[in-house]
């Protein structure tokens, strides 16, 4: 059997000065923590966020041979960076920013505000780009971008910013080639459309997810409007799952939050300003309209006081959900029969990425064909990293054995792109990866395909 340390295969390192900027080496442990320190991979850069230092670093992978600072000119009124997530389309590449105030900002790869909007005056949680299925009853696939904030979740059709930005490089491209300023400023391209539903029936939510496309409900008039199922946890409710709906008009929640609270605050600020004759400025409200909550139905919840979700992670289909609670334990959730199927206990602090592994493979042998797997050679597994006992387990799913354990040095980060490779002619098939970045190093690694 080979040594565990060759399961851990470097790929590059990101040392470099830049990253004393966002607090690189003023404390043990400084890229462990993930509340002062946001971090996103793709394939060809990582994204190091401080929102402290309202302050996002682009580092060129795997060598940091290059680097963009990007400081977000961002109000009191804007809130700070509390999400950063890359989006890949193909050849077009953005960096994703939401703040504690809801809004969501584009950036290109070279530090250039390409979008800003607001989404909804809540704290942005978290922000998940994935692949999906188009429909319930077909295989094509089509990219989305979820926003998790505090019972409230938007879906931004991945066709709609991948029409902003080709439109976007495009007019960049000219203005290079013109040696032209851009006149114009973030909502020159509009507003982004998008979902917004009310998740908050069994509490504010600490992260969730779109897992996918689910069917109508029973009795409900058939339409064309797709329904997602989405699953949340939090502090009231351990679990909790939504029937997403895309039909606003049936919508009470929004029929409400779109006519009658606008309405009633007019007339409550009209009265208040002629009787205490407030100054215009003291009473400054954003010219932000309201966007409409579509229809959200509870499907079902798990309380169980005092557990509390932490984090949440989906598999590539979204059929499984890795939870970890405050009680350092993990639960593996079937999304789609929405019944935890499986319990780990004695994690605290961990955190979960699934990923694609050859188990029970020879490591020489799959060496030399490295590239000659096909899709059906591989089986999904979860990464669990435990940064109290210094190690990576990697569990086959989803009630196989566990397959390997890495010690991991302390101060390391488990990441993962948003999007695989892309395909070549010499492979069939790109497996899910798991990369390790080392705190003190900077040293980047990927764990090994084959765990057997």
């Amino acid at each position: 059997m080979a040594r565990r340390s060759s399961h851990l295969i470097p790929v590059g390192s990101i040392a470099c000065d830049e990253l004393e900027s966002v607090g690189a080496g003023e404390r043990e442990g400084w890229l462990a923590d993930a509340a002062s320190l946001l971090a996103a991979l793709h394939h060809t850069s990582l994204a190091l966020a401080s929102p402290s230092r309202s302050l996002v670093l682009l580092l060129q992978v795997p060598n940091a041979s290059s680097s963009v600072k990007i400081h977000p000119a961002l109000s009191p009124s804007d809130g700070r960076i509390t999400a950063v997530e890359w989006l890949p389309f193909g050849d077009l590449l953005a960096l994703a920013v939401g703040t504690s105030a809801g809004f969501l900002l584009l950036y290109s790869p070279e530090g250039d505000l390409i979008h800003k909007q607001i989404v909804h005056p809540e704290c942005i949680l978290r922000l998940r780009f994935r692949e999906t299925k188009a429909h319930i009853l077909q295989d094509t696939a089509s990219e989305e971008l979820c926003v998790v904030m505090h019972g409230v979740v938007a879906r931004f059709d991945g066709s709609v910013i991948q029409s902003l930005l080709q439109r976007w490089f495009q007019e960049a491209s000219s203005r290079i080639w013109e040696n032209m300023k851009d006149p114009e400023d973030e909502n020159s391209y509009g507003k982004l459309p998008y979902q917004l539903w009310n998740v908050s029936k069994y509490g504010a939510c600490a992260d969730a997810a779109i897992v996918g496309l689910m069917p109508p409900p029973l009795l409900e008039f058939q339409s064309s409007q797709r329904y997602y199922c989405a699953v949340t946890i939090g502090d009231d409710a351990v679990i909790s799952a939504y029937r997403l709906s895309e039909d606003r008009s049936r919508s009470l929640v929004g029929t409400i939050l779109s006519k009658v609270v606008p309405a009633t605050f007019s007339t409550l600020a009209a009265f208040s300003k002629m009787i205490w004759r407030s100054e215009q400025s003291s009473t400054k409200k954003s010219n932000v309209a309201s966007h409409a909550f579509a229809k959200a139905s509870p499907l079902t919840c798990l309380k169980d006081f005092p557990r509390k979700g932490e984090r949440l992670t989906l598999s590539p289909s979204g059929t499984l959900a890795a939870i970890t609670d405050s009680l350092g334990r993990i639960l593996l959730l079937d999304t789609q029969a929405l019944v935890v199927v499986r319990l780990w206990k004695g994690y605290r602090d961990a955190s979960c990425l699934f990923m694609e592994t050859l188990v029970g493979r020879d490591k020489a042998s799959s060496s030399s064909t490295y590239r000659e797997y096909k899709k059906s050679d591989y089986c999904l597994c979860l990464a669990i990293h435990a940064p109290r006992k210094g190690i990576i387990e990697v569990w086959k799913m989803r009630t196989g054995p566990r397959t390997l354990t890495i010690p991991c040095p302390k101060g390391s980060r488990m990441l993962q792109p948003s999007s695989r490779l892309e395909k070549s002619a010499s492979s069939s098939y790109v497996p899910l990866e798991v990369f390790l970045l080392n705190g003190d190093s900077g040293q980047l690694s990927v764990l090994h395909r084959s765990t057997g």
